[in-house]
C-alpha cells in the first residue's frame, strides 16, 4: 500500500502535445477523483485515482477495502482511454474543464451498453451526500429477499459495518457474493455502490417501523430489484455443495473443448490420469470468477506438485473462438494463472448446460468441481464467496484446502 501513497505524492509532470494547448489540463490528471455513472434515473459514485509510473499511467478503483489497479490507461491530448483489466470494457472520456473529465463507460461485448461518465477532482468528501446524522446502526447479519420485476424472489444474507455515516458490507448470494460495496447512511437511510469495471451496482435501504429495511438494487442501467431485510444472525442460504450434481446416469464428467491455442484437450487426457483435477467453470466478463482465479492462481503455483490439476472452462460473451481465447489469454496474464483454460462456449447458462450434460445444469458462474484421482467427482461448489464477504470467505479457504488435502492422500 506504501507503494501507491507514494504514487500519489505530488508530481511534476511535462508533455509536449502539438497544437492543443492542453498541457495544464493534463497535469491535472494525477490524483484522486470522484467520479459518478449515469444509470437512468440515478447516478452511481465511485473512487477512482491516477498516478504515473515512469511512461506509464495508472488507473486505482476504490470500494470499501479493496484497490483495483488497470494499468492499460492511454492518453492523447486531452482525451483518456482506461481498459478495465481483464473485463471487456472501457472508459474513454475527454477533460471537460481542468477539474472535470467527461464520457463514456463502454462493454465491447454489447453494441448498446454505453454508460455516461463523468468524473471530478476529489475534494475529500464521502461516497454519498452526508447531510444528516445517523439514526440506525445497519451493522451485523440481515437475512435479505430479492424480488425482480418479474416477481422471482431469491434469498441473500445482508453483511454491513457501520462507523458513523460510513457504511460498507456486501450481500451473499447462492451464486456469489456482490463483492466490496460502500457508501453512507443519512438518519434510517441507506446507500451503496460498486464499480469494478464490469458491475454496477447500486442499493439504497431505509429502515422501516418494524426494523426492517424495504429498499432498491440496481445492477447498471437495466436490472431492477426490490429488496426487504431483517435481522438475522443464524440466516444461512443453502449449502453451496448442495445445488449441483451428476444426473442419473452419469459418474463421471467428460469434456473435450480447444485451448487458448486451439489444441484439443480432454479431460481423459495422460496429463490429468491418477491426478486430483478441479474444474472451474468460469468467464472473464465475470467478477466472481476474477475472485477465485485470483485465489486458484497462485494456490496452483504451490500444489500442482502433489499431483493436482486445474482445468478452467471458459464460458465467454461472443462465440467466435478468437474473441474468446484472446480475453482468456489476457485474463490468464493479468491474473498469473498457469493452469490449463479451456474454451468451451458462450456464456448463457442453458448453453452451458448443453456443454456439460452430466451436470444437472450451469447454476453459477463460477463452480469449482472436484474430482478425485479415479476421475470420480467428489464435490461441486456452486458460487463463489470472495473476499469481501469476510469470513465466509475464509472459511470457504478452509473447506477447499481440506478437501484437497483427503483428495490427495487417498
Amino acid at each position: 500500500m506504501n507503494y501507491f501513497k507514494n504514487l500519489f505524492l505530488p508530481l511534476t509532470i511535462s508533455f509536449i502535445i502539438s497544437c492543443t494547448g492542453k498541457t495544464e489540463k493534463l497535469t491535472n490528471l494525477s490524483g484522486k477523483w470522484e467520479a459518478q455513472l449515469d444509470i437512468g434515473e440515478d447516478y452511481l459514485p465511485f473512487g477512482i485515482g491516477f498516478a504515473k509510473t515512469g511512461e506509464k499511467w495508472l488507473m486505482e478503483v476504490y470500494n470499501g477495502d479493496e484497490i483495483l489497479i488497470y494499468d492499460e490507461v492511454e492518453l492523447l491530448g486531452d482525451s483518456l482511454k482506461v481498459s478495465m483489466g481483464i473485463f471487456d470494457s472501457e472508459i474513454k472520456a475527454k477533460f471537460k474543464d481542468f477539474d472535470e473529465l467527461e464520457g463514456i463507460f463502454v462493454k465491447n461485448a454489447a453494441s448498446d451498453y454505453r454508460i455516461p461518465f463523468q468524473a471530478f477532482r476529489s475534494t475529500g468528501r464521502s461516497r454519498f451526500e452526508v447531510f444528516r446524522e445517523p439514526e440506525t446502526d445497519f451493522s451485523g447479519k440481515w437475512k435479505t429477499v430479492f424480488e425482480k420485476e418479474n416477481g422471482e424472489k431469491y434469498d441473500a444474507v445482508a453483511l454491513l459495518s457501520q462507523q458513523g455515516n460510513k457504511l460498507t458490507g456486501t450481500f451473499l448470494t447462492e451464486l456469489g457474493d456482490y463483492r466490496f460495496l460502500e457508501g453512507n447512511v443519512n438518519g434510517n437511510t441507506f446507500q451503496l455502490s460498486a464499480f469494478d469495471g464490469s458491475h454496477l451496482f447500486l442499493f439504497k435501504g431505509e429502515v422501516q417501523k418494524d426494523g426492517s429495511i424495504l429498499g432498491n438494487f440496481r445492477s447498471g442501467p437495466r436490472v431492477k430489484e426490490s429488496f426487504q431485510s431483517v435481522r438475522n444472525e443464524a440466516f444461512e442460504l443453502s449449502d453451496s455443495y448442495s445445488l449441483n450434481y451428476l444426473k442419473a446416469g452419469y459418474d463421471k464428467l467428460t469434456f473435450t473443448f480447444p485451448d487458448v491455442d486451439g489444441n484439443m484437450i480432454s479431460i481423459d487426457d495422460e496429463k490429468f490420469k491418477g491426478k486430483v483435477v478441479l474444474v472451474q467453470l468460469f468467464g472473464t466478463w465475470c467478477p466472481n470468477c476474477m475472485d477465485e482465479t485470483k485465489f486458484l492462481a497462485p494456490w496452483y503455483k504451490n500444489n500442482r506438485d502433489k499431483g493436482v490439476e486445474i482445468i478452467g472452462l471458459a464460458f465467454e460473451s461472443k462465440p467466435e473462438f478468437e474473441y474468446a481465447s484472446t480475453r482468456v489469454k489476457k485474463s490468464m496474464n493479468k491474473l498469473g494463472a498457469e493452469y490449463t483454460f479451456l474454451i468451451a462456449g458462450v456464456s448463457n447458462k442453458e448453453k452451458a448446460s448443453e456443454a456439460l450434460p452430466a451436470l444437472n445444469k450451469v447454476i453459477a458462474f463460477p463452480t469449482l468441481i472436484y474430482i478425485d484421482k479415479k476421475g470420480q467427482v467428489r464435490n461441486i461448489h456452486t458460487g463463489f464467496n470472495g473476499p469481501g464477504t469476510g469470513e465466509y470467505y475464509t472459511h470457504w479457504v478452509e473447506e477447499h484446502e481440506e478437501l484437497v488435502r483427503e483428495l490427495v492422500n487417498e
